[in-house]
């Protein structure tokens, strides 16, 4: 299976979660290892194959679906290897093919919202749902925030809204951080933030985390999280400006002709 990144998500230290579209279909696919999670070594800051706007040849993979996650596919991730970037106008044409304006459509009717107005979530309850990763058309312009919360941790968070659901979620875009994910960089974020704050253009990518439970007492749900921010002044934003790519024709652009959406 080949496909395009363009969700590349920080998780617990040193791990990643890495999803993109199918290059035959078109879908939204997420491979994911038959046990455990992906490392950071498969990003293309390590020596892996993973960044974003590029065309990962994952080799087999094996569907292994389960609500809301219905796009996982395991592969074996030695076997992963970059094959070519894609143009950055084009990306952004992908981009604008999959997305969407609600999130509802993205996620089924099963997304609700919680919590207070003031910092309102959405989730699915477990085993639910019939989509876990989408990219949305936001309505109006994304705020992108970074706090402290009591404890000194950082936190990255977005505020948006589709008209039907107004948000305050999570960030988790790779790009915005440091360290393998550990570490918000300031710079960065305050760059993008004035960016949105101006006027540029965005797309979100958007997805379900697994299930866990926000307090000991509550059930596990799945709770929605901004993955990435899109761009259009630069919409195949990298990792890295060199990824390790296959030598050979055609790796310093994917045509256009092989994509049949």
């Amino acid at each position: 299976m080949k496909f395009v990144v363009s969700h590349l998500t920080r998780m617990q230290r040193g791990t990643v979660c890495v999803a993109g579209l199918d290059v035959e279909t078109g879908r939204h696919v997420r491979p994911v290892p038959p046990m455990g999670v992906l490392q950071s070594r498969v990003t293309a800051t390590r020596g892996g194959p993973f960044d974003m706007a590029t065309v990962v040849d994952l080799g087999l993979t094996r569907p292994v679906p389960s609500p809301p996650e219905t796009e996982d596919f395991e592969f074996t991730w030695w076997h992963a290897r970059a094959i070519r970037h894609v143009e950055p106008g084009l990306f952004w044409e992908l981009l604008q093919f999959v997305a969407r304006p609600s999130l509802a459509t993205l996620f089924g009717p099963q997304l609700r919202t919680i919590g207070r107005a003031s910092g309102r979530r959405a989730v699915t309850d477990l085993d639910t749902g019939c989509a876990s990763l989408g990219v949305l058309i936001p309505r109006g312009q994304p705020s992108l925030t970074l706090s402290t919360k009591p404890d000194g941790r950082a936190v990255v968070r977005v505020a948006l809204t589709d008209g039907d659901m107004s948000l305050d979620l999570s960030v988790t875009d790779l790009r915005l951080y440091a360290d393998d994910g550990v570490r918000p960089d300031v710079e960065m974020i305050h760059s993008v933030a004035d960016r949105l704050a101006r006027g540029v253009p965005a797309l979100l990518s958007v997805g379900l985390t697994r299930p866990f439970a926000a307090r000991p007492d509550e059930p596990p749900l799945h709770w929605l999280q901004v993955n990435n921010i899109h761009l259009q002044d630069d919409p195949a934003w990298r990792l890295t400006s060199r990824v390790p790519v296959t030598a050979g024709p055609g790796t310093a652009g994917i045509d256009p002709d092989e994509l049949p959406f």
